[in-house]
């Protein structure tokens, strides 16, 4: 390799700095990294709370003051913090992507900080065309005041001011407003977000002449008793989410740096929803949609804290998801089951209350929790034939509780059931199922089994022999009628009187039905597969009242069109009654069944200006 080559390989490896458009990366703050331009007052309180807390971990009784005013389009904000020197300036405004708090001096206490990824004062351009930033070092007291004046362009300039510009310690920072950003920018909108953001702040801020802190916080105050406590809570939920909360759940987690307080909604809500909870870290509002801060199952509460411990994600609007966070949701959650345990305990009326409109959510706990399903089993509600009980009282009634899988299944056998003394829970809606079948495991003892057709029929009265044998007919025209749908006529005598049949099936039974309709859709190959894939599944039955009149009418029938006719007009009764959705070929039976009796009826009656049978027109 030649001299002149390793030169060249030489200069190409020389390091090289990027070049920061810095409209461009304002771009990327507004649109993509922050979810409002109001986050740049965040960050210029969070700047001069570190910079107080900074100072102080040097000077303890050091002042402790936030300053904010607003007028002619711009906004001033001092601070009686730590100061910079224009080493400072250099080092740390002009450097982006680099942290405040890694300077000399900082670094020890950087725990007690908000901010921990260096973007700063960059936001501010979101709002502003100027940043102008007046500062005299606390650390440094014979150094000169510095003055760093940066535009939206990229450029800056940094000169030092005479020591009376600034006789104290601190920092003052001047925006201006950008066009068509000035409304961020003035006095009630500066004050409206400072108390968002600030209430909880350790220090001294004021906007103008309005305090912005409001410490202690709700949860933190004494009160004269625990009704007080419980009326003061409810109004600070009412200020803050707009709704009067059934009770509260006091959040305290010491080890974990984490003090707060849940709101249960006071209606009910989608599992699916993820509520916002407001978080605070140390002091400072972090985000109001914090939805990984308590488990998916505790979707009935809406909580506010503040903590030192939790990390934020870049943009400081979100938790960052890590073994501490999991942890801290894990401890919320058992404070929340905590709760639940002791109104079983001590207040059975707010457990009663509460569970009226959140049952879905403990059933979602009770699941996966034993000891939440033993201490709820007294309290949690479900449907059964016998009412609406919990699965404690129904299993005291019962020696075996039988359930269905769907709500269309328990609507089909529900009153037959329950006029034949048998037991069955609805386990169709969202956990039900589930926790009718984990019974024995906190209950043992409890027999627990599925409802199905063949137990349903089991329970029905047989018709004496020779009653069957003497309609051998009339089943026979029924059977033929109600063949093609894939379903058998069976004669059982059951109560009450007033039900004609009753149509019985299983989920084996429908997947048989639903793969039959496919393959007669199908076209040949199709049809060759699915039917290949026919099963032995028991087809759905239609269970005639041997004890119905109208049952007894239809079976002496001797016209096997008719018997087919009225057979039908039951097994399409049967399906309406069990709120079953209608296959195409129900409800063209259906049809062909009202017609058909219409005819019947209207059999040999003549219609109107026709003459009756039998007469003959003059």
């Amino acid at each position: 390799m030649d001299s002149q080559t390793s030169q060249s390989s030489q200069a190409s490896q020389q390091p090289h700095t990027f070049q920061v458009d810095l409209r461009g990366l304002v771009d990327v703050l507004s649109h993509h990294l922050y979810s409002s331009p109001k986050v740049y007052l965040r960050e210029l309180l969070q700047n001069a709370v570190d910079a107080i807390t900074a100072r102080r971990a040097e000077e303890p009784g050091a002042p402790a003051r936030v300053r904010l005013s607003a007028a002619d389009g711009g906004l001033r904000v001092e601070d009686s913090g730590i100061g910079l020197t224009e080493a400072d300036v250099h080092s740390l405004l002009a450097t982006i992507g680099r942290s405040s708090k890694r300077a000399e001096g900082l670094q020890e206490v950087r725990s007690d900080f908000l901010g921990q990824f260096g973007i700063g004062l960059l936001a501010c351009f979101v709002v502003a065309e100027r940043i102008r930033v007046v500062s005299r070092s606390a650390r440094t007291p014979d150094a000169p005041p510095v003055e760093w004046t940066a535009c939206d362009d990229g450029s800056y300039t940094v000169r030092t001011l005479p020591h009376a510009e600034r006789p104290e310690p601190g920092t003052t920072v001047h925006l201006v407003a950008r066009a068509g950003a000035g409304e961020w920018l003035t006095q009630p909108r500066v004050l409206a977000l400072a108390r968002d953001f600030g209430s909880l702040l350790p220090y001294d801020v004021r906007v103008g002449d309005e305090t912005v802190t409001d410490l202690p916080a709700p949860w933190s105050r004494s009160y004269p008793s625990p009704a007080a406590r419980r009326v003061a809570l409810a109004r600070h939920c009412h200020e803050l989410f707009g709704f009067t909360p059934l009770d509260s759940v006091e959040l305290d987690l010491p080890v974990a740096g984490v003090r707060g307080v849940a709101y249960v909604l006071p209606s009910a809500v989608s599992p699916a929803q993820r509520a916002g909870h407001r978080v605070h870290l140390k002091g400072m509002l972090l985000t109001e949609r914090g939805e990984q801060l308590l488990p998916d199952w505790a979707f009935f509460v809406r909580c506010v804290l503040d903590t030192d411990s939790l990390r934020p994600t870049a943009s400081r609007e979100a938790l960052y998801e890590d073994e501490t966070l999991a942890a801290v949701r894990e401890a919320l959650g058992d404070r929340i089951r905590s709760w639940l345990t002791g109104l079983a305990a001590g207040d059975p009326q707010r457990l009663a209350a509460f569970l009226e409109v959140h049952h879905l959510g403990v059933k979602s706990l009770a699941r996966h929790d034993e000891e939440m399903l033993r201490t709820m089993l007294p309290w949690l509600p479900f449907e059964t034939t016998d009412g609406r009980l919990s699965l404690e009282e129904f299993a005291q009634r019962h020696p075996v509780v039988h359930f269905t899988r769907t709500v269309e299944e328990f609507r089909q056998v529900a009153p037959i059931a329950a006029a034949q003394g048998i037991g069955v829970v609805n386990g169709g809606y969202t956990y039900d199922g589930e926790l009718v079948e984990a019974l024995p495991s906190v209950r043992p003892g409890t027999a627990v089994a599925e409802l199905d057709a063949d137990t349903v029929t089991a329970h029905l009265d047989a018709v004496a022999p020779d009653d069957e044998l003497a309609l051998g007919d009339f089943l026979a025209a029924a059977r033929a009628s109600l063949d093609p749908l894939g379903c058998d006529v069976v004669l059982r005598a059951f109560l009450p009187l007033s039900v004609p049949a009753l149509h019985l099936d299983d989920r084996g039974a429908r997947h048989e039905q639903a793969r039959a309709q496919a393959e007669a859709s199908a076209d040949a190959l199709w049809a060759g597969i699915l039917g290949s894939l026919r099963g032995s599944a028991p087809r759905a039955r239609l269970v005639l009242n041997h004890l119905n009149p109208l049952v007894r009418r239809i079976g002496s029938l001797n016209d096997p069109e008719l018997i087919g006719t009225a057979t039908e007009s039951l097994y399409g009764q049967a399906l309406l009654m069990a709120q079953r959705p209608l296959r195409p070929a129900d409800s063209a039976l259906l049809n062909r069944a009202f017609i058909g009796l219409l005819e019947w009826a209207t059999h040999g009656e003549p219609a109107p200006g026709e003459p009756a049978e039998g007469q003959g027109g003059h």
